[in-house]
């Protein structure tokens, strides 16, 4: 995580430069990059006609797919899996129970095979049970330890340079940036601010039910199993409006899961940005839209073609993927 954060400091100091550097130096010129620019500069220029006070400039970000890779699952499933099996023997019930025994025996197709239902008790036995600092340790110590299963990565360097160019960039002109995800708010906020720059405080995300108790004498916060909010496609305005209280006049993601958080943010009454990462680089990444099981993109694809949003072809508007990469 330290390197991470070196990165972003690095990138940080150039955005902030006197004007005299690309702030965007892996984005390639092209209209993808230029809009970008340009909107910026109308919503922060004082004289333009689409200027918009610094309190008003809210930019809301997808994680998987957007901020880094989401390939071959999400990355929180394989957090999941490999905290059951650590787990395993002190449930020996799971070595014939489903979900639990396809990820005991590393059956991924398995896994799979069980659906959402299957995959939200991977969850609930994973993330619940354990006090909120427990489990950020364990999630820490798993962020440390291990690595992608095709590019050998730490998951924390399979963050995106170009995105958190345009992370920096935002910030460096009066923009406040959040991470609206799908995926589970206390996973995300162990690494948010190391990673991106996002504080705790400005993550949005799925949760878990939880209860206050009292162990030893000390307060604690307790993950439950059952599922409290799922920030995920029409959950995704849900839970800006209930967090962050402001319309985004910004908004970035990749699939069918952020159709919904572009059309709030398209919906304001002022100017708006909404932006989709279209995976198109089989070489440097993955190439994939309609037909993935991860990161599905398809009616959001359409509309943003018909209505004019700026789709990111990762191929062609991006000069680097990946860190030095």
């Amino acid at each position: 995580m330290i390197r991470s954060l070196i990165t972003l400091l690095s990138v940080l100091l150039v955005s902030t430069s006197a004007g005299q550097q690309d702030p965007l130096p892996s984005w390639n010129d092209t209209e993808t990059k230029r809009s970008i620019v340009a909107f910026v500069d109308s919503v922060t220029r004082s004289s333009s006609p689409n200027y918009v006070k610094p309190e008003k400039r809210i930019a809301t970000f997808d994680n998987d797919g957007c901020l880094w890779a989401e390939k071959p699952v999400y990355f929180q499933l394989l957090f999941a899996m490999d905290r059951i099996r650590e787990l395993a023997q002190e449930h020996p019930e799971w070595e014939d129970e489903e979900p639990f025994k396809s990820v005991i025996e590393g059956d991924m197709q398995g896994v799979m095979a069980s659906g959402e239902e299957g995959l939200l008790k991977l969850v609930g036995a994973s993330h619940g049970g354990v006090t909120a600092d427990e489990f950020s340790e364990a999630v820490s110590n798993w962020f440390d330890t291990a690595r992608h299963p095709e590019t050998g990565l730490a998951y924390t360097d399979m963050v995106y340079q170009p995105m958190l160019e345009l992370l920096a960039y935002l910030r460096a002109n009066g923009f406040k940036t959040f991470i609206v995800s799908g995926g589970g708010i206390d996973m995300i906020r162990v690494f948010s601010e190391d990673v991106y720059g996002i504080p705790p405080e400005q993550v949005v995300g799925s949760s878990l039910e939880a209860t206050y108790e009292m162990r030893d004498g000390e307060p604690v916060i307790v993950k439950q199993p059952g599922i409290d909010f799922i920030d995920d496609k029409a959950g995704k305005p849900v839970g800006i409006h209930r967090h962050i209280g402001r319309r985004p006049i910004f908004a970035a993601g990749n699939s069918d899961g952020d159709h919904q958080m572009l059309q709030w943010t398209a919906a304001g009454d002022g100017p708006s940005f909404c932006l989709l990462v279209h995976h198109t680089d089989e070489q440097r990444e993955w190439a994939y839209d309609r037909d993935s099981h991860v990161g599905k993109l398809d009616k959001a694809l359409d509309e943003a073609n018909e209505r004019g949003w700026t789709v990111v072809d990762m191929r062609n508007d991006w000069a680097s993927v990946f860190r030095d990469r």
